[in-house]
């Protein structure tokens, strides 16, 4: 049988992802999003990236199960500006096995994420992500975005401290994690403060207009 030949036989379906699913996504994730190759962007990826997006935005949180296994996945939230009438869809992660790549699971993850969204009054899409991100870039431009603009990310490693009172060691909070907190939609931004799973990351990189 050629490889072509077992491919159309597979079983896909891109569906919303389900609690038995969350431990598959963040290991998937894990596996792709490597500090190694993007450190700073793929720094943020942990298990409260995926069950703060599966709690707040469970219908933009689509997987594409092949045979009943998690062979990809899509992460997205939407959002609305005081004094803007639009409304704004952002793409915060996407990926896919690399054993099932060219069979264009990326790509119907996230027309089936765009076509939610535009039901539900999305007018213009996000993404954002490295300059050095080629692949992503090349994706996303085939998916119709364009305006690709550079986008500077910024670091600092802040120091532990020893707590005068019993010694203990206080860690400060994550920037990363603080940036995007005040970056998450206004209706959320209180209950994301008060369990420290913001998960919002800067936007403005690259949009498209569904």
């Amino acid at each position: 049988m050629s490889t072509d030949d077992s491919r159309r036989r597979l079983r896909v379906a891109i569906r919303e992802m389900e609690i038995d699913d969350l431990s598959d996504v963040y290991h998937l994730g894990s596996r792709l999003f490597t500090s190694g190759e993007l450190p700073t962007l793929y720094r943020t990826w942990d298990e409260y990236e995926v069950t703060t997006f599966f709690n707040t935005d469970t219908e933009y949180c689509l997987v594409a199960d092949v045979d009943g296994e998690v062979a990809g996945f899509v992460l997205g939230t939407t959002y609305e500006k005081d004094g803007s009438a639009w409304k704004y869809g952002y793409v915060a992660w996407i990926g896919v096995k690399p054993e099932h790549r060219g069979q264009k699971l990326g790509h119907r993850l996230y027309q089936e994420l765009e076509r939610r969204m535009a039901e539900d009054g999305v007018r213009i899409m996000l993404m954002d992500t490295e300059a050095g991100n080629k692949a992503a870039i090349s994706f996303f431009s085939r998916m119709g975005f364009g305006r690709p603009e550079p986008q500077v990310w910024m670091s600092k490693t802040l120091r532990r401290e020893a707590s005068p009172a019993n010694g203990a060691v206080r860690r400060h909070a994550s920037p990363a994690r603080s940036m995007r907190l005040a970056l998450r939609k206004p209706a959320e931004a209180s209950s994301a403060a008060s369990n420290g799973h913001a998960t919002d990351r800067a936007l403005h990189q690259t949009v498209k207009t569904v």
